[in-house]
């Protein structure tokens, strides 16, 4: 367990610095993203091929984590990397980081490598499970990943879909779920990680997963997540923007004001 740790941090750490040089000609930072994403999911498949805990868990835990991962991954690829112009929140890191740049986003992809190890520790954990057995709390797991994937992908092809039609520039999507949250992806995001954590409440000293939901609703609200994607909608959509504020819940999904 401890050297399959070892292993998968020291490849994610590779990964993000092959990342890092890729992003130095390409000006985009957002393909962070896509290795934050892959580097996490294919953590997840290493510990469930590694770890040699109760292969019908642990195959499901290189499941969910592998389709979770590659799903994400592809997404932000083509949406924030192939083709596109770098996302305002990282050309505006740009603006205010200033000098030796390329040193401050090194940094910044490392911190991201260490966020994917972290967030990883729930696979560890299920996957080293030797117990024959599947719980309650495992099955109840799986059926919530389902539930907050679809979700999510719901989310993200809406999105995308309203953002492909020129018709829509400089407008605030609406459509599906996002007349009921104004985030509905961060939501099933960490959905997802509320799942991985309840998965993995069914190994021993599962209770540690549950820090994996707590840092992704702290990123979310905190640090790269709302505050980052509200400050650069206003730049970019202003007023309309405002008004979505005020009737539109930020995450949770719920029925708008009038």
């Amino acid at each position: 367990m401890i050297a399959a740790l070892l292993v998968g941090s020291a490849g994610v750490c590779a990964l993000m610095l092959v990342l890092w040089a890729i992003h130095l000609p390409l000006r985009n930072a957002a393909i962070v993203d896509v290795g934050w994403a892959g580097g996490t999911g294919l953590l997840g498949v290493y510990y469930g091929l590694k770890c040699g805990g109760y292969p019908p868990r642990a195959g499901l835990v290189a499941l969910m984590a592998g389709v979770w991962g590659l799903r994400l991954a592809l997404y932000l690829f083509v949406t924030r990397v192939a083709g596109q112009p770098e996302e305002g929140r990282y050309a505006e890191l740009r603006r205010k980081w200033g000098g030796r740049i390329a040193l401050k986003f090194l940094a910044f992809f490392q911190a991201q490598a260490l966020l994917c190890i972290l967030l990883s520790v729930p696979f560890l954990i299920a996957a080293a499970n030797p117990s024959p057995r599947l719980s309650p709390l495992e099955w109840a797991g799986l059926l919530l990943w389902l539930v907050a994937w679809v979700g999510e992908t719901a989310a993200d092809w809406q999105l995308h879909r309203f953002k492909s039609d020129p018709a829509n520039r400089g407008k605030t999507c609406r459509a599906g779920l996002w007349r009921y949250s104004r985030h509905p992806n961060y939501f099933f995001e960490w959905l997802i990680w509320a799942a991985f954590a309840m998965f993995c409440l069914g190994s021993p000293h599962g209770w540690v997963a549950l820090a994996a939901p707590a840092l992704m609703l702290f990123f979310l609200f905190r640090v790269t997540g709302i505050p980052a994607t509200e400050a650069q909608a206003l730049r970019t959509r202003g007023e309309d923007y405002r008004r979505y504020q005020q009737t539109t819940s930020a995450f949770v999904p719920w029925f708008p004001k009038d």
